[in-house]
């Protein structure tokens, strides 16, 4: 195990790291929004709001869990960014999309953005002495509350307009349908809140938190199948038969990460983050160590997906830690041996692959851009190195 660690580790410090610091624009804040397969840096993209919010986060973990100024600083730069361009002074919340410069170019509101900025300034304000960093959180907390939240249908909406006036879920909608409900705001909504609460011991939180994995448990899981349903409608009723296996193992451990928040554990919750694990590793962990996409009912998508490889590890090892069970044990350190061989980029220069096919060949998707960042996989090497290191 100590060798699994040290090999994390140092992905993580020598290689992650490095690699979104050199990212850092100096002119215009915040980091570069594009860098093409072949490594090209787009000086002149849109920066995106949730690739800004998960580079706050992930600087800010660092600098929490390493002490070290260099990510402390990265991660001012990036709550100033996020503050003074991606924030809505008129109508509250956090924007799509922005020029490089910090223009706003894409300003509908989405319930999964503002999440992450919940999430991320968060930890900002658990890793930083920074006044102004809780306040916002609480602010946006709030906000997310009134605006995102509906009471009657027990769920958190999707997509608004710069007003907040509801829009047709276009940016979390796939596979062909337009949903109302999505599985991925809700575990996302759960995890900012996890978060918050960390850092704001509030009933009001612990409340939000609460319904949230009650949501999760009555409304999404799917007991029989042992899967997480994806897509809904406006009524909760499921419009396709897909599992989302990377998506089930992400939210088995942040499911167990808020019941260790919250000190809560009914049992059928307890079993739910067990019989996702177990589900996911006997439908979709490859004999090569992979962990593949999704199924949509009897298509499969086999591609190896960067974010899928790296959240499983966190997923079954904290299947290994509640159950003892090797089995799980042995899947993270084939999946970590998978990863190191196919998906990290051996180039100088590089970072992680967007996916690799079943045959090994990398995708031609942007190393870096609006949805890639060092968020799943230097949370990945954060959350093992503090759960190996407290065995």
């Amino acid at each position: 195990m100590e060798t699994l660690l040290d090999e994390i580790r140092q992905e993580w410090k020598e290689h992650i790291l490095p690699f979104w610091l050199g990212l850092k624009d100096e002119t215009h804040g915040g980091f570069y929004g594009e860098v093409d397969v072949d490594l090209h840096i787009h000086n002149q993209a849109n920066k995106g709001g949730i690739a800004t919010a998960r580079l706050l986060w992930s600087f800010s973990a660092a600098a929490r869990v390493t002490g070290e100024d260099t990510y402390a600083e990265a991660a001012r730069h990036a709550f100033t960014f996020l503050r003074d361009h991606l924030l809505d002074p008129l109508h509250g919340g956090m924007y799509w999309m922005v020029g490089y410069t910090g223009q706003p170019v894409d300003t509908c509101k989405h319930v999964y953005a503002q999440a992450f900025a919940i999430y991320a300034i968060a930890e900002y304000a658990r890793a930083t002495d920074d006044p102004n960093a809780l306040p916002l959180a609480m602010e946006l907390f709030h906000l997310l509350e009134q605006k995102g939240y509906d009471p009657t249908r027990q769920a958190y909406g999707e997509q608004y307009d710069r007003s907040w006036n509801t829009q047709p879920n276009e940016l979390l909608s796939e596979n062909g349908v337009t949903a109302h409900i999505t599985m991925n705001t809700h575990i996302h909504v759960l995890e900012a809140y996890t978060q918050l609460l960390r850092v704001w011991p509030n009933e009001e939180v612990r409340d939000a938190l609460t319904n949230v994995l009650d949501i999760l448990y009555h409304r999404v899981y799917d007991a029989s199948a042992r899967r997480l349903g994806v897509f809904f409608d406006r009524e909760w009723r499921s419009l396709l038969d897909l599992t989302s296996y990377g998506h089930d193992i992400e939210a088995s451990w942040l499911i167990e990460d808020a019941m260790n928040v919250l000190g809560y554990y009914p049992s059928e919750y307890v079993d739910m983050v067990i019989d996702i694990a177990n589900a996911v590793a006997e439908r979709a962990v490859q004999p090569d160590g992979s962990l593949i996409n999704e199924r949509e009912g009897e298509r499969v998508d086999t591609s190896r997906i960067w974010w899928v490889q790296a959240e499983g590890m966190v997923g079954f090892y904290n299947a290994f830690q509640r159950t003892k069970d090797e089995r799980f044990l042995q899947i993270v350190k084939n999946l970590w041996s998978y990863t190191q061989q196919h998906i990290i980029d051996p180039r100088p220069g590089g970072e992680w692959f967007w996916s690799v096919q079943a045959d090994g060949k990398p995708d031609a998707r942007e190393i870096a851009g609006p949805w890639k960042c060092p968020y799943h996989n230097s949370r990945f090497c954060i959350e093992m190195l503090e759960r190996m290191e407290n065995q």
